[in-house]
Protein backbone atom coordinates (compact mmCIF):
# COMPACT_ATOMS: atom_id res chain seq x y z
CA UNK A 1 0.00 0.00 0.00
CA UNK A 2 2.42 3.03 -1.63
CA UNK A 3 1.26 6.25 -0.17
CA UNK A 4 1.71 9.64 -1.60
CA UNK A 5 3.62 11.34 0.87
CA UNK A 6 4.32 15.32 0.25
CA UNK A 7 7.62 16.04 1.31
CA UNK A 8 8.67 17.93 4.47
CA UNK A 9 8.11 21.78 4.09
CA UNK A 10 10.73 23.85 6.67
CA UNK A 11 8.03 24.98 9.01
CA UNK A 12 7.07 21.06 9.81
CA UNK A 13 10.83 19.97 10.41
CA UNK A 14 11.62 23.52 12.57
CA UNK A 15 8.72 22.27 14.48
CA UNK A 16 9.45 18.63 14.61
CA UNK A 17 13.19 19.51 15.71
CA UNK A 18 11.45 21.44 18.36
CA UNK A 19 9.63 19.29 19.75
CA UNK A 20 12.85 17.05 19.63
CA UNK A 21 14.46 19.65 21.14
CA UNK A 22 11.89 19.83 24.32
CA UNK A 23 11.98 16.12 24.74
CA UNK A 24 15.79 15.60 24.70
CA UNK A 25 15.63 18.46 27.56
CA UNK A 26 12.83 16.46 29.52
CA UNK A 27 14.39 13.28 29.21
CA UNK A 28 17.73 15.04 29.92
CA UNK A 29 16.01 16.15 33.35
CA UNK A 30 14.42 12.58 33.64
CA UNK A 31 17.93 10.98 33.55
CA UNK A 32 19.61 13.10 35.62
CA UNK A 33 16.56 12.96 38.87
CA UNK A 34 16.37 9.35 38.43
CA UNK A 35 19.95 8.98 38.91
CA UNK A 36 20.38 10.99 41.46
CA UNK A 37 17.89 8.91 43.48
CA UNK A 38 19.12 5.40 42.87
CA UNK A 39 22.57 7.08 43.90
CA UNK A 40 20.94 7.82 47.20
CA UNK A 41 19.49 4.66 47.33
CA UNK A 42 22.69 2.74 46.83
CA UNK A 43 24.53 5.04 49.21
CA UNK A 44 21.45 3.94 51.72
CA UNK A 45 21.93 0.25 51.31
CA UNK A 46 24.37 -0.32 53.36
CA UNK A 47 22.88 2.28 56.16
CA UNK A 48 19.89 -0.90 56.56
CA UNK A 49 22.14 -4.06 57.70
CA UNK A 50 19.67 -4.94 60.44
CA UNK A 51 16.76 -4.22 58.47
CA UNK A 52 14.23 -7.34 58.45
CA UNK A 53 13.20 -8.92 55.54
CA UNK A 54 10.34 -6.52 54.65
CA UNK A 55 12.45 -4.09 54.80
CA UNK A 56 15.48 -5.36 53.00
CA UNK A 57 13.27 -6.32 50.23
CA UNK A 58 11.27 -2.64 49.96
CA UNK A 59 14.86 -1.19 49.48
CA UNK A 60 16.11 -3.91 46.64
CA UNK A 61 12.49 -3.78 45.32
CA UNK A 62 13.23 0.26 45.31
CA UNK A 63 16.78 0.10 43.93
CA UNK A 64 15.42 -2.23 40.81
CA UNK A 65 12.51 0.11 40.40
CA UNK A 66 15.17 3.04 39.91
CA UNK A 67 17.32 1.14 37.87
CA UNK A 68 14.06 0.50 35.96
CA UNK A 69 13.53 3.96 35.77
CA UNK A 70 17.51 5.12 34.59
CA UNK A 71 17.15 3.03 31.89
CA UNK A 72 14.07 4.00 30.62
CA UNK A 73 15.27 7.48 30.40
CA UNK A 74 18.36 6.89 29.04
CA UNK A 75 16.78 4.87 26.20
CA UNK A 76 14.24 8.04 25.23
CA UNK A 77 16.98 10.37 25.67
CA UNK A 78 19.21 7.95 22.87
CA UNK A 79 15.47 7.64 20.59
CA UNK A 80 15.68 11.67 20.96
CA UNK A 81 19.15 12.27 19.85
CA UNK A 82 19.12 9.27 17.26
CA UNK A 83 15.87 11.10 15.49
CA UNK A 84 17.90 14.66 15.52
CA UNK A 85 20.72 13.13 13.93
CA UNK A 86 18.26 11.89 11.21
CA UNK A 87 16.72 15.20 10.91
CA UNK A 88 20.01 16.43 10.82
CA UNK A 89 21.09 13.95 7.91
CA UNK A 90 18.37 14.12 6.14
CA UNK A 91 17.19 10.84 6.60
CA UNK A 92 14.01 11.68 8.75
CA UNK A 93 11.03 10.14 8.12
CA UNK A 94 12.33 7.29 6.32
CA UNK A 95 12.05 3.88 7.36
CA UNK A 96 14.82 2.19 9.00
CA UNK A 97 13.92 -1.21 7.75
CA UNK A 98 11.89 -1.08 4.10
CA UNK A 99 13.43 2.65 3.14
CA UNK A 100 9.46 3.49 2.53
CA UNK A 101 7.97 7.30 4.31
CA UNK A 102 7.16 6.72 7.73
CA UNK A 103 4.42 9.27 7.05
CA UNK A 104 3.81 12.29 8.56
CA UNK A 105 1.06 11.89 10.66
CA UNK A 106 2.48 8.89 12.40
CA UNK A 107 5.88 11.28 12.83
CA UNK A 108 3.77 14.18 14.37
CA UNK A 109 2.16 11.98 17.21
CA UNK A 110 5.86 9.84 17.91
CA UNK A 111 8.80 12.09 16.68
CA UNK A 112 11.07 9.04 17.57
CA UNK A 113 9.92 6.60 15.28
CA UNK A 114 12.06 4.87 13.10
CA UNK A 115 9.48 2.62 11.41
CA UNK A 116 6.88 2.91 9.13
CA UNK A 117 3.18 1.12 10.62
CA UNK A 118 3.90 -1.75 8.41
CA UNK A 119 7.49 -2.80 9.78
CA UNK A 120 6.62 -1.63 13.06
CA UNK A 121 3.07 -4.05 13.29
CA UNK A 122 5.91 -6.56 11.54
CA UNK A 123 8.25 -6.16 14.76
CA UNK A 124 5.24 -6.07 17.12
CA UNK A 125 4.06 -9.34 16.48
CA UNK A 126 7.61 -11.71 16.37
Amino acid sequence: MATTEKPWTAKELREIREELDSERARAMADLEIAEHDLQGLMRDAGEGAGDDQADAGASIFGREYEMSLVANSRDKLDQVEHALERLANGTYGVCESCGNPIGKLRLQAAPRATLCMACKTRQEHR
